[in-house]
């Protein structure tokens, strides 16, 4: 398997050019493996985030969790994806996370995250356009969702995750 500070690297460099002290301050960064099983949740609604999530293999899933205890799903977020990245700003987490089937991810201190942002602006730029990137996604899901027929909500999903997975 991929090392994680090599799979958030790779990511990084799809939308942002690097330089070799931004990745040699990924690679300082302490990451923490967990592997997970098909719909194991790993961040809870209500959680107080100290860590950010990359996903190292497989597929997970942000969700809401509904007063009547079903999920409404989100976002799905496939390797290299930091899904969480927002929770370094919020104290409590609006949403959780779970693994949509056998998954790997790493988590990385915010604390840790943040001397890097102050140490390697260009890398915390990285982050956050990541985290623009996720919402621009986000903003066309609600589109879809709201104002296309079925099969094109289905088609555009479709698309979506093969595009993104190629990019993987």
């Amino acid at each position: 398997m991929e090392k994680a500070h090599d799979v958030l690297i790779r990511n990084l460099c799809e939308h942002t050019a690097l330089a070799e002290e931004d990745v040699a301050q990924i690679r300082a960064l302490t990451f923490t493996l967990r592997d997970l099983e098909p719909n194991e949740d790993f961040i809870r609604q209500g959680d107080e985030p100290k860590h950010s999530v990359l996903v190292v293999s497989g597929m997970v899933a942000r969700y809401h969790l509904l007063g009547s205890g079903r999920r409404q799903y989100l976002a799905f977020h496939l390797t290299g994806d930091l899904p969480d990245a927002q929770g370094l700003f919020i104290d409590q987490m609006d949403h959780g996370l779970s693994a949509l089937g056998p998954a790997s991810v790493a988590f990385i201190p915010h604390r840790e995250l943040f001397i890097a942002f102050r140490r390697r602006p260009t890398f915390g730029l990285a982050v956050w356009r990541e985290t623009l990137l996720d919402a621009a996604i986000f903003r066309e899901a609600i589109t879809n969702n709201s104002a296309r027929p079925m099969q094109a909500r289905m088609a555009h999903l479709f698309c979506e995750l093969f595009y993104r997975a190629r990019a993987a």
